[in-house]
């Protein structure tokens, strides 16, 4: 892909992903946003220019950003650090899809209409499901 991994360091602090570590990393980062930025601008494209434009940068930078991301070298205590924080998120997340499902199924019922946000209810599930998956590839590979 284009990006190093080497140019790059794992966010640890505000949220997923990477931040530039070198001055490559950084002239990366502006190769990447500074044409976007300008295409997004200028009032010639059309809406589904715009548009087909949008999801074919979106495509590339996740595809770019993953790749460097799978492929960033860390050692034993990072890898431990980034997994406790990986899981304390992951609980925290848990705990208030649970509480606002549970906060609209009530208040709906008390109007007389159950209504879910299913996006949360996927989530909650979707999520337990990886958890399984995961579980079972991992003690099969007995790490």
């Amino acid at each position: 892909m284009i990006g190093k991994p080497e140019w790059f360091q794992r966010r640890k602090y505000g949220g997923w992903g990477i931040s530039p570590r070198t001055w490559q990393g950084w002239v990366y980062a502006a190769l990447i946003l500074v044409p976007f930025i300008i295409f997004q601008s200028l009032p010639y494209w059309s809406n589904e220019t715009r548009l087909l434009v949008t999801g074919l940068w979106i495509a590339f930078l996740l595809v770019d950003v993953t790749h460097i991301m799978v492929t960033l070298r860390r050692d034993e205590r990072e890898h431990k650090i980034e997994s406790i924080a990986e899981r304390n998120a992951a609980w925290f997340m848990v705990t208030v899809l649970v509480i606002g499902i549970v906060y609209q199924i009530i208040s709906s019922a008390l109007r007389d209409s159950l209504e879910v946000n299913w996006f949360m209810v996927v989530a909650l599930f979707g999520g337990a499901i990886i958890k399984t998956i995961s579980n079972v590839v991992l003690e099969k590979k007995k790490l």
